[in-house]
């Protein structure tokens, strides 16, 4: 650990820490039972026609389906797995293939799908789900070129390479590398080394280990604003990759300072986290912070640091505590008051949930 590595994690430390100490967690039992009500209310937003979520967009719902699945794996709740097919089969009529201009709206589905295919790899339809992922990421490599010195463009039309489009293309490499064996999983864990050995050198992630929203047209970050999930895509994908490259300590090493930065810079004194748009973000700005907390509590399968497990106890009884409305719907601002607002916000409360019932 370098000195500027240590220093910082002191400051986490001694700073964050006390913090979260006066939260006493449910018992497991206790934060499992707020699984299943949280994703009922998530699942009354789902409209049978389309296949996707009423008052939300379209790469929000790849988000719900994630948190969905994510729930039925964590709660072992097979009530909601109906709603797997039901998409797969109806969202394609809005885009052929979960295939549009956007590279990262792209990359949320592709990961949807393997976590589809996770809940039960010997299904009738797993196959399906992760041919789906590798044929997305296929489009998605299309996104690689040579501006910038490589990386993979945001939108079709190549104006800008932004932090997300990234952090997405290394994540479901490194996770189809998990999933795919022989020259296929030596094809992804090339993409996803690639990718890292890119996105680490960009200066995207700046000198406080907070990542910025992308680059300029000379190849500079663009000192553009850190929203959470920036902080947390990165996170689930190192931790997916080091289990593949064991030898590499540096991928933790990064991820856990990025994930400190993060608790540190982004959260209030009762180590809540939040975005800078609250309490009126967009409907994409509502997401954020779950897709933190859910690629968070993967790193933190790996490293195991107590203060993520602080972290995410105290966020997720906050949520259920302060933020939620009787009839289960979640507000976008964590630390309250309760809120009924659309199903972004209500995926993204659920992330939080999962994520506190599943650390370790």
């Amino acid at each position: 650990m370098t000195r500027a590595s240590l220093l910082l994690a002191l400051c986490f430390f001694s700073l964050f820490a006390p913090a979260q100490t006066s939260v006493v967690p449910p018992s497991r039992d206790e934060a499992l039972k707020r699984l299943h009500p949280s994703a009922v209310a998530l699942l009354q937003l789902y409209d049978k026609k389309t296949g996707l979520f009423t008052t939300t967009g379209w790469w929000n719902s790849a988000n719900a389906v994630t948190a969905l699945a994510d729930e039925s794996r964590i709660a072992r709740d097979e009530t909601v797995r109906w709603i797997f097919p039901d998409v797969f089969q109806k969202a394609p009529q809005k885009f052929a293939g979960f295939l549009n201009e956007y590279y990262d709206d792209e990359g949320w589905w592709a990961l949807a799908w393997i976590d589809a295919y996770e809940l039960n790899p010997h299904g009738k339809q797993a196959n399906q789900y992760l041919q789906m992922s590798e044929s997305i990421f296929d489009d998605m490599s299309h996104g690689w070129d040579d501006t910038c010195g490589g990386g993979i463009w945001w939108k079709k039309d190549r104006h800008y390479k932004n932090a997300i489009a990234n952090e997405l293309f290394l994540s479901v490499a490194a996770k189809l590398a998990l999933h795919t064996r022989g020259k296929k999983q030596n094809e992804y864990l090339d993409w996803a080394n690639r990718e890292w050995k890119w996105f680490s050198g960009t200066g995207m992630i700046n000198e406080d280990g907070l990542v910025n929203d992308g680059l300029t047209g000379s190849c500079k970050n663009n000192k553009g604003t850190t929203w959470s999930y920036n902080q947390g895509v990165v996170l689930g994908g190192l931790a997916a990759l080091s289990r593949k490259e064991k030898k590499n300590p540096e991928l933790i090493a990064s991820a856990t300072r990025i994930a400190q930065a993060a608790v540190i810079h982004l959260t209030d004194a009762q180590g809540i986290l939040h975005d800078p748009c609250e309490p009126k973000c967009s409907e994409d700005g509502v997401q954020f912070k779950g897709i933190f907390n859910r690629n968070l509590v993967q790193l933190q399968a790996v490293d195991g640091d107590p203060a993520f497990v602080r972290f995410l106890d105290a966020n997720g009884e906050s949520v259920w505590s302060n933020a939620r409305t009787p009839d289960n719907r979640f507000s976008t601002v964590w630390s309250g008051p309760p809120a009924a607002d659309n199903a972004g916000a209500q995926a993204s409360a659920l992330d939080a949930l999962n994520a506190a019932a599943e650390k370790r």
